[in-house]
């Protein structure tokens, strides 16, 4: 991996592509890279993230370093894709695997050809979205998923959002894999949400995986560990040849 110069950092800046881990925060990746940065070039780099990912979720978190931070604002408005697992019959107050699941007692639909023809056209295109409680809205200043941690009952406006695109890449049995295209403000959560009520028998997000921010997908990635072991590294060989 080639390194840039720390003036090259902070003259034109630096895209870090990583694969985020499951169950760690956004916060935890920027956090142990920015300390990593650190030592490597002996003094503090601005650092900073183009898109939250949820601990639940794992894959492509793009890091801005240096002068690249002025371009987060653009990569946090490109076009995302996720790969959604979604099982039906269920549902959690989050949306997803973070808070009990509560079967619903209700009979999922038989899967056709037709039946996804109508997801399609009902939930592709400009379409609005009921953000999920438990997210980082704020409301009357305060954070909503606090809010709902604490048993408030929370009732957030619908948005405007925008599916490009929908494919169903498996199915088994009550779960279904989805890939999803779309752009800036869409909640997976909530899409797995409103397909259970389209169908009727509820539904809650199992597992998300972000595999494209812009033009970055999950091949451009590296782990975590891949840039701090490269960080530690040219370290190593600058203590051994200052010796």
């Amino acid at each position: 991996m080639q390194l840039p110069t720390l003036e090259s950092v902070r003259e034109e800046g630096w895209v870090i592509p990583i694969r985020k881990p499951l169950t760690w925060t956004s916060f935890d990746v920027v956090a142990k890279v920015r300390n990593a940065l650190k030592k490597h070039y002996g003094v503090k780099v601005k650092i900073g993230h183009a898109g939250t990912l949820d601990p639940l979720a794992t894959g492509v978190l793009v890091l801005c370093v240096g002068k690249a931070t002025k371009t987060i604002e653009s990569w946090m408005g490109g076009e995302k894709g996720y790969k959604a697992t979604i099982i039906f019959g269920a549902t959690t107050p989050s949306y997803d695997a973070e808070t009990d699941v509560q079967p619903t007692g209700k009979q999922v639909p038989d899967y056709t050809p037709e039946l996804w023809a109508s997801i399609v056209t009902a939930f592709t295109g400009n379409i609005q979205q009921v953000p999920p409680i438990f997210s980082a809205i704020r409301v009357e200043g305060k954070r909503a998923y606090a809010e709902a941690r604490k048993g408030k009952e929370l009732e957030l406006p619908a948005r405007p959002i925008t599916i490009h695109s929908l494919e169903l890449l498996e199915r088994h049995e009550n779960t279904w894999i989805i890939q999803v295209q779309c752009a800036k403000g869409t909640y997976i959560r909530s899409l797995a949400h409103d397909l259970g009520a389209f169908l009727g028998c509820g539904a809650y997000l199992s597992g998300l995986e972000r595999t494209q921010v812009g033009q970055l997908k999950t091949a451009d990635c590296y782990t975590v560990e891949e840039i701090l072991a490269a960080l530690k590294e040219v370290n190593e060989k600058k203590n051994v040849l200052a010796l």
